[in-house]
């Protein structure tokens, strides 16, 4: 019998495809290890980051350990796309833009992007139609949104992990532990779904 391989090629293909794809996941995840954030930072100046989340992403190593904890939590495309957007508000020259607009938008905007942050639909589309024609201001709506659903949802749980309580304590935080990742959703994009009540009589 001829080679399974000569006859069916594509095997071959996603076989090797595969292999390559464990190796970067492997070489990813030694890197990580490697890159361990150390946070320097006084117990005194951890404990104003408790006072707003504004005072804890406006310093580095407040930012530093937020982006770390969200890693344990498996939602760090939040402080990304917050952090893209606001180095994507420093550009000095417009022709950078619409090609940094557009990597922001297919990285966390767009339907399925590998990092597509926590949007509704309506948001979704008028960030779609600022890019068309970017200015300084075309994330705005939607930073504003991962804002608030940072500031409301990751940080109060920030304010309650060990790794800050480790920091306000003058030690340096333990590698925690990683917790399941759950996507929060927004009420409009329910707000649509009819309900059947007749399936329970």
């Amino acid at each position: 019998m001829e080679n399974p391989l000569l006859l069916f090629p594509q095997l071959n293909i996603s076989s090797s495809k595969e292999k390559n794809y464990c190796k970067v996941m492997k070489s990813t995840n030694k890197e990580e290890a490697n890159k361990e954030i150390q946070i320097t930072v006084s117990p005194e100046e951890a404990v104003k980051w408790g006072e707003s989340f504004d005072k804890l992403l406006s310093q580095k190593a407040g930012l530093d350990a937020f982006t770390r904890f969200l890693k344990t939590e498996f939602s760090e495309e939040n402080i990304e796309f917050w952090t893209a957007c606001e180095d994507y508000k420093k550009n000095k020259t417009s022709h950078h833009l619409l090609p940094t607009a557009k990597t922001i938008y297919d990285t966390f905007v767009r339907k399925d992007a590998p990092k597509e942050v926590n949007l509704d639909f309506h948001t979704k589309e008028f960030t779609a139609q600022n890019i068309i024609h970017p200015t300084l201001n075309s994330f705005d709506a939607a930073q504003a949104k991962v804002y608030r659903l940072m500031e409301q949802d990751s940080y109060p749980r920030f304010l309650r992990s060990d790794m800050y309580l480790d920091l306000i304590k003058g030690r340096q935080p333990h590698h925690p532990a990683l917790r399941r990742r759950s996507r929060s959703f927004t009420f409009n994009e329910f707000q649509d779904v009819q309900t059947d009540f007749t399936i329970w009589l």
